[in-house]
């Protein structure tokens, strides 16, 4: 399984651990990743995702989960967020024309 979000694609970065002695050496960050179930209000069902703890918090400041799919870019976001979010505008286009 990847070390990457989802919806932000946030991955490892690469730093220096410094010691007391200011002896750097090579280590990683990893992004804080959480497994989460979305509701999408459009499809009508639960979205489990893995995502970091940053992208849940700005899931939540955009107004919910179809509303942050449907303002990001598919360039930004995973093959499965981008099936979701096409699936979600199809939805909402069904919805709107009936």
């Amino acid at each position: 399984m990847s070390r990457r979000c989802e919806l932000t694609l946030k991955g490892p970065q690469v730093g220096h651990k410094v010691s007391h002695s200011n002896i750097k050496t090579k280590r990683r960050f990893l992004p804080n990743l959480v497994n989460v179930t979305f509701i999408s209000d459009a499809l009508g069902r639960g979205v489990r995702l893995r995502v970091s703890a940053n992208a849940v918090k700005s899931v939540d400041h955009r107004g919910g989960f179809d509303a942050y799919l449907i303002a990001a870019k598919e360039s930004e976001l995973s093959a499965k967020a981008v099936l979701l979010k096409r699936a979600i505008e199809k939805k909402q286009a069904e919805a709107k024309a009936a």
